[in-house]
């Protein structure tokens, strides 16, 4: 089997992540990210609305890391981003995290909003 190493161009990956924190572009950032290709900055969770609306135009798909396990999104914010023009896939952190650096490797227009593990 022949394994690829990603290239990122202009997008940060998410490096790791571990108890209460993540690591992008080598730097620790502790509690929740909101991470887009240019641009890294806390993420306070589901109440944090203007945070994640504020990606309009700029992507198309948001993936909602939900901490170590998968929980629901509550409807109002999933109602609120889908008409703000924008996709919203929620899952656990980890699988959030690898599904955004693998797209974000091929430069696609996404943003990854997570709770740490």
């Amino acid at each position: 089997m022949k394994l690829t190493e990603m290239q990122f161009n202009e997008a940060q990956p998410v490096d790791g992540y571990g108890p209460g924190y993540f690591r992008i572009g080598g730097q620790r950032v502790d509690g929740g990210i909101l991470l887009t290709a240019s641009k890294v900055r806390s993420w306070e969770g589901y109440a944090d609305v203007e945070n994640l609306l504020s990606l309009q135009g700029n992507v198309d798909v948001i993936f909602i890391g939900t901490g170590a396990e998968i929980s629901h999104l509550p409807t109002d914010l999933r109602e609120r981003i889908e008409k703000a023009g924008m996709g919203v896939e929620i899952m656990n952190s980890p699988a959030a995290c690898r599904t955004y650096n693998v797209l974000a490797a091929e430069g696609r227009r996404v943003a990854l909003a997570a709770l740490p593990v």
